[in-house]
């Protein structure tokens, strides 16, 4: 089972870390990301991309723009 809070602050925060480590109950935290969610979902949208092999070859590093054309 999975058990997601939302805190609101620091002080909320503690009082759950607390009440869990009481009940023995494991837990994780995730900080929360300095990247813009909008730019993250574009990157892992090109990841997937890229994994179904929609990418572009450079043939010659020192003339990139030659090359993928």
């Amino acid at each position: 089972m999975t058990i997601i809070a939302h805190p609101k602050n620091k002080k909320q925060e503690a009082a759950i870390e607390a009440i869990l480590t009481a009940l023995d109950v494991s837990f994780q935290k995730e900080e929360e990301s300095p990247y813009d969610p909008e730019f993250v979902a574009k990157i892992k949208s090109r990841a997937v991309s890229a994994e179904k092999g929609n990418t572009t070859r450079i043939k010659d590093p020192k003339n990139i723009w030659e090359s993928i054309l």
